[in-house]
Order: C-alpha cells, then structure tokens, then sequence
C-alpha cells in the first residue's frame, strides 16, 4: 500500500529554500546557481535511473561485448551480427554503454574506453555482476525487503552462513567457492597495499575459502608459514602449495588450530551476526599467543560518515544474506575489545568498496 501523501515542509531553512519553487526558479537564471541546481538534478536522475545502468551492465557481460570490444572497434551492425541481436537494440545497448563511459563511440564504429578496460581487468567483477540476477531478485519488491516480508534467495546462495557443516551438494560448493576466490584475490591486493606481515612467523587464514588471500600472501612473503582453515568441502578445493597446511571445520562447532602468531579474517565477519562474531573473536583470542596479531580485511560502513558504496551495496547485500551486517570500523573496534583485543589500529582504506583493514592484538 503506497505511503499516503503529506504535506511536504521540510525542516531547517536551508531545505525549506532549497525546496522552494521560486528559488529554484531563481536557480534556473542565474549562471553560477544554475550548474549547482543542474549537477544535483543530475545526481537525482542518476539515483533514479541506477537500476537500468545496472541491468544494461548485466547485458553487456552476459552478450559479453566489452570482451569482443577488447579485440578492436566494431560498428552496432557488425555486433548485431555477431551475437544475433536485432540491430537497433544493439544500437541502443551500445549508445547506454558508450554513456556509462564503458565504450567510446566514434562516428558509427565503437571502441573500449578506459573505464571498460578497468573493468575487464578486475578479477572477479564480471562474476559478480551474473551473480546479481539473485540480488535483483531479492529487491523485486524493495519496501517488502526493507520490512522483512521477503525470502531472500540470497541467503541460500551462500550455505555456509546458516552453519552447515556437513557434507555439501559439490555444485553448490564450487558455484560459491569459485564467486568467493575470484572476487577475493583483488580484496587481497588492496589489504596487503595497507599492511606489513614483516615479524610475522606463521600466518592462519579462518574462512579463507579455496585460498585466494593465502596465495597473494606467500606471492609477497614466500618465506611465511601459512595455514588454512575453513570447511572440509572447501578446504578440499583449495589450490594452494603443499606446504601450506590446510584444517577442515566449522569454527562454530570447533576450535582453532594452535601455533599461529597471526590470523586474517578475510570477509568473514561481516557475513554473521553480532552473537556469531563475538564466538569467533573469542575463539581467535584463545589461539593467539600474548601479542598475536589478528588482521579483520571486510568492506567497513563508513558509520557517522555513511559511505556512498558500502552503505548502500553492502550493507543491503548482508541484509539480504540474512545472517549478517557491515559493520562500521567503530563497531568492529567494540566487538575486538570485548573480546580481549587491544592495540587497534585502523588502516586508511584507498578503496573502500573493496575492502578495509583493522588490526588489533591480543594482551
């Protein structure tokens, strides 16, 4: 049922004039108020039309044109040809992607801009974006979700959330393994970019899936004795040298493996509740020695800063998980303290909607 309408006076004088018909036609004439009043409509329309941009960039990776635009310049015709399409729908999809500044347009041939390139060239990017038809889903009917009406879809895309520990469908665990070590291995470099593993002796990576993060780390520090740990399907899977040590389990039923004097949660935390992480952070203080280091690598909200990426993507992507929620740097800090943590250091996160990085002690 849509929210009856209002009055519409909203508070402080700076809105209420903002509001104002007659300012904004004041807006309209005068030159400098004019290219502020036009930015912000354009920001407006940006925010109503980013469900479309979104949905064309799924079509752009799924007909996978960017790729064949890699190879050289290609006319809408030529393209059309190509992926079997009707002309003047590929000539549509091309104009949307030249606007999101993917492609460049030159008369009537089309060509890989630099933003296209960027995109090609991050690992796991275009995995995700196919994985978002679950999320698309999931937010088909936005106020039901906000409200807690809905079944996520989501939430069972990733079974290990809800604590599975036994044997799992060898589809399902690669399907999400494979998601997991993809997008993983660029949250990796941008967390090694921030922190120095030098004095660390042997390094255990809890929930570090097939290894992606393992493997940026001994590329960096071949001479650290690495472990893994994580479920026993997935552990399996794990491509990682055979010196590095590997342990299955559930560290929601089991302990930690002794003997590492650091251990990373890599995108861990944030995937469970409040309850699931203090369990954790207890069992990861218990198996650290006196001054171990834990290293906490998960996309941060910006907290009394809302963050434009990680306040809108990841704090729905979580909610839609159902177990979990992306928590502020502040926040995570609390929960380290309360387990025994001290000595938290933030690093400052050059990408945020990649990834941050909080590292703290034990006592």
């Amino acid at each position: 049922m849509p929210a009856p309408d209002l009055p519409f006076r909203p508070a402080g004088w700076v809105n209420r004039l903002v509001a104002s018909p007659r300012f904004q036609a004041v807006c309209a004439r005068v030159p400098g108020l004019r290219s502020i009043a036009r930015r912000e409509g354009a920001a407006i329309f940006d925010l109503m039309q980013g469900f479309v941009q979104s949905q064309m960039l799924m079509a752009l990776v799924e007909l996978r044109v960017l790729h064949l635009l890699a190879d050289g310049p290609s006319t809408a015709e030529m393209l059309a040809r190509r992926l079997d399409l009707p002309p003047a729908r590929m000539a549509i999809l091309l104009q949307a992607a030249a606007a999101m500044r993917l492609i460049r347009r030159k008369g009537d041939s089309f060509t890989l801009a630099r933003r296209g390139a960027a995109f090609l060239a991050v690992p796991g990017l275009a995995d995700m974006v196919r994985h978002h038809d679950v999320l698309y889903r999931d937010l088909s009917d936005p106020v039901a979700f906000i409200k807690g009406q809905t079944d996520p879809e989501l939430a069972r895309f990733w079974p290990y959330v809800f604590g599975a520990t036994g044997p799992m469908d060898p589809a399902v665990t690669a399907r999400y393994s494979h998601l997991m070590a993809e997008s993983q291995r660029m949250v990796a470099d941008a967390a090694l970019a921030q922190l120095s593993l030098k004095g660390v002796r042997r390094l255990l990576d809890v929930g570090g899936g097939t290894g992606a993060f393992l493997r940026a780390v001994r590329a960096r520090y071949p001479g650290l004795d690495l472990a893994l740990f994580d479920l026993p399907d997935v552990v399996a899977q794990a491509a990682l040298p055979a010196d590095v040590a590997r342990h299955g389990g559930s560290f929601r039923t089991d302990p930690l493996p002794q003997g590492a004097d650091a251990i990373s949660l890599v995108r861990v935390l944030y995937d469970h509740s409040d309850d699931t992480a203090r369990a954790l952070l207890a069992k990861v203080h218990a198996a650290l020695p006196s001054g171990g280091r834990l290293l906490v690598i998960e996309p941060m909200s910006g907290g009394a800063k809302p963050d434009p990426q990680t306040d809108v993507y990841f704090a729905v992507y979580t909610l839609a998980m159902q177990t979990g929620r992306t928590r502020s740097a502040a926040e995570l800090s609390q929960l380290l303290k309360q387990a025994g943590f001290s000595d938290i250091k933030p690093y400052h996160a050059d990408k945020p909607f990649v990834t941050s990085v909080l590292e703290a002690r034990r006592s």
